[in-house]
């Protein structure tokens, strides 16, 4: 076999550098002149390393399983007393959510009352942290072919988590909620005002566009808004935190620990776009 010369290696390896700076900015390139294309690629390749994902995740969630449990026995003891004080506190609830349950049910028969159908949902493991074009974002293995579609609701035991953005065949990327692309309609509970929350990419996002008259307490829980027809009103998001004088939004869901999500099915098909949140901006300073 025939080996290249010295200065011929010499001149392949300083072409190595310039060749990859050139198809980094031709996919770019790329990206930019046909978004929808872009897409599909992303979601491609999504697809061929989910089931990699999945493989290589087993062992990873058998091990955090284990350190779960001894942390579990370490906190038994004190755990036992907080539930039994728990328990008390729930047996005198009851009586009182018995006479509640009651009273609603006698209410609801009066004026009729058409309940709403609750909503269908799958449930599916995360496999990977895999932001694409967003910092907070999570692969889910399912996509159209489980009947997956854009828009879905996804949530964990707590609270909302996100939303699905991107759908491969067998793959789905849920957009975070924490993630700085993130605009959710939100209604504060307690002052019944309304607001937006935006991701900034760290633990919390912010509040924002509240109105004057009812800007936001510090504890009250913060739930989403059917503006724009993208959530459902009344999904829990977390409570009002002041930091630094601005309100945040400490949330339900526990990103941190993120293992599996629901995705319900809502019927919700808007995608609120930046300007949304300007017009409802402006709509509330009036």
């Amino acid at each position: 076999m025939i080996r290249p010369s010295i200065p011929m290696r010499q001149a392949l390896a300083r072409l190595v550098l310039p060749l990859f700076v050139m198809a980094g900015f031709a996919l770019l390139l790329l990206g930019r002149a046909d978004a929808l294309l872009a897409e599909r690629a992303r979601m491609a390749l999504a697809d061929a390393v989910v089931p990699a994902f999945s493989v290589a995740g087993m062992p990873l969630a058998a091990a955090r399983a284990a350190l779960e449990k001894l942390r579990e026995l370490r906190s038994l003891r004190a755990d036992n007393a907080r539930l039994r004080a728990e328990n008390e506190q729930l047996l005198r609830w009851q009586a009182a959510a018995a006479a509640l349950d009651s009273e609603n049910a006698t209410l609801k028969e009066a004026l009729h009352w058409t309940p709403v159908p609750a909503a269908s949902y799958v449930t599916a493991r995360v496999v990977a942290d895999a932001g694409g074009v967003y910092a907070r974002a999570v692969l889910l293995p399912i996509g159209r072919s489980h009947g997956m579609t854009k828009g879905q609701v996804a949530l964990d035991g707590q609270g909302l988590v996100g939303r699905v953005t991107e759908l491969g065949a067998r793959s789905a990327r849920v957009l975070l909620v924490t993630d700085l692309n993130s605009r959710i309609p939100v209604a504060l509970e307690s002052s019944r005002g309304r607001a937006m929350s935006m991701g900034t990419n760290g633990p919390r996002p912010r509040l924002a566009h509240w109105p004057e008259e009812a800007p936001p307490v510090e504890g009250e829980r913060v739930v989403t808004s059917a503006e724009t027809n993208a959530f459902p009103a009344g999904l829990p998001l977390g409570t009002v935190r002041y930091r630094a004088g601005v309100p945040e939004v400490e949330l339900a869901a526990r990103l941190d620990r993120l293992d599996a999500v629901r995705l319900f099915d809502y019927g919700q098909r808007g995608v609120p776009p930046p300007e949304a949140a300007a017009r409802l901006a402006e709509r509330r300073g009036k």
